[in-house]
């Protein structure tokens, strides 16, 4: 399957990559807007796996509620840099942390940095939400996370901690991709149009 173009502008080598499709029956703009607003925590099993990851890496809830922003606007709030906006087409996000700290932090790159970026002991994350035309209301959802170690320590860190992690994230983008889809042709039901 191959990758985001855009992404390769990024992290044209990955250390893991995963990738996901799905087939919405609404016109792209409406289905990017959904995936940019929708609140993956109102999901019980995103929030039972966050829950479980804070307690396998001893984390304190934090004291401060969260906001039901939408995901673009919580993960900013989270540190995340925007990488690429192109409305109606894509939205990619970046950050450099260490991913293995039970108490990560996201710094945001600049774009222009973003590839160039090598600060030691680092990993560097960039997603995509994507959307591709494929008819007036049938648009091809993908969903595209690259990350890639600065240095060898930083790497070994990150494998060893992506062996189990990837089992949580990886579920959680599998439980986006059909809520972003229903969700998105539900509003366009909703709007009078057929799906």
């Amino acid at each position: 399957m191959p990758g985001s173009p855009v992404l390769d502008r990024f992290i044209p080598c990955p250390d893991a990559r995963e990738r996901f499709e799905t087939i919405v029956k609404a016109p792209a703009p409406a289905v990017l807007d959904m995936a940019r607003t929708i609140d993956l925590q109102s999901l019980p099993l995103v929030r039972a796996i966050f829950r479980a990851r804070e307690r396998l890496m001893r984390v304190a809830p934090a004291e401060v509620p969260r906001r039901a922003d939408g995901l673009v606007a919580e993960m900013v709030s989270l540190g995340w840099g925007l990488l690429v906006d192109d409305p109606g087409h894509r939205v990619v996000l970046g950050a450099r942390c260490q991913p293995w700290r039970g108490d990560v932090t996201f710094s945001a790159i600049r774009p222009e940095a973003f590839a160039a970026y090598v600060e030691p002991d680092q990993v560097k994350i960039a997603w995509t939400l994507e959307v591709e035309w494929l008819g007036p209301a049938r648009t091809r959802f993908i969903h595209e996370t690259r990350a890639v170690a600065t240095d060898d320590e930083a790497r070994r860190r990150f494998l060893r901690y992506w062996r189990w992690a990837r089992f949580g994230i990886v579920t959680i983008r599998y439980l986006m991709m059909p809520a972003v889809r229903r969700r998105a042709e539900a509003r366009w039901a909703e709007a009078g149009h057929a799906s």
